[in-house]
């Protein structure tokens, strides 16, 4: 008999739902959420992306980003610039706000990380990477279904 809560998809599942509240709950005083935090954290990689290769890179569908993108915008930590070769394109930039908060931001999810994995070694942590990268599997452009 399947026992659900040893199942690998509900473990999966529970643990992203841990990681998510304990990585909201630190950046509850930016106002910010997880997956805001994750574009920041690409355009601090790579600022001036278009929307479309921020979706790629990000694995977030165009209009989940466009949604995130408006919010972050209306927080003054990115604008949309249009695209100097493109006319149908925009670039997203950060603003000198969205670049300051950088280095406060890195450490809300530092703090996120150890406590989800205090109970961890090091190891086990470098192992865990390893097994969801292979998990993740081959990296693509997320789209919704569409029925």
């Amino acid at each position: 008999m399947l026992n659900v809560e040893k199942s690998i998809g509900f473990l999966l599942a529970k643990a992203y739902q841990r990681t998510f509240a304990l990585f909201r709950e630190e950046l509850e005083k930016f106002d910010l959420t997880p997956p805001q935090y994750a574009l920041l954290a690409f355009l601090w990689q790579q600022d001036g992306v278009t929307q479309v290769e921020l979706s790629e890179k990000s694995q977030v569908d165009r209009t989940t980003l466009g949604g995130l993108i408006d919010r972050l915008e209306k927080f003054g930590l990115v604008e949309r610039h249009p695209h100097p070769h493109d006319r149908r394109a925009y670039q997203i930039k950060l603003t000198p706000r969205g670049r300051s908060l950088e280095p406060q931001l890195r450490e809300c999810s530092k703090k996120a990380l150890a406590k989800l994995t205090s109970g961890l070694s090091k190891k086990d942590v470098a192992e865990l990477g390893r097994i969801l990268e292979i998990l993740r599997g081959e990296t693509r452009i997320y789209e919704k279904p569409t029925f």
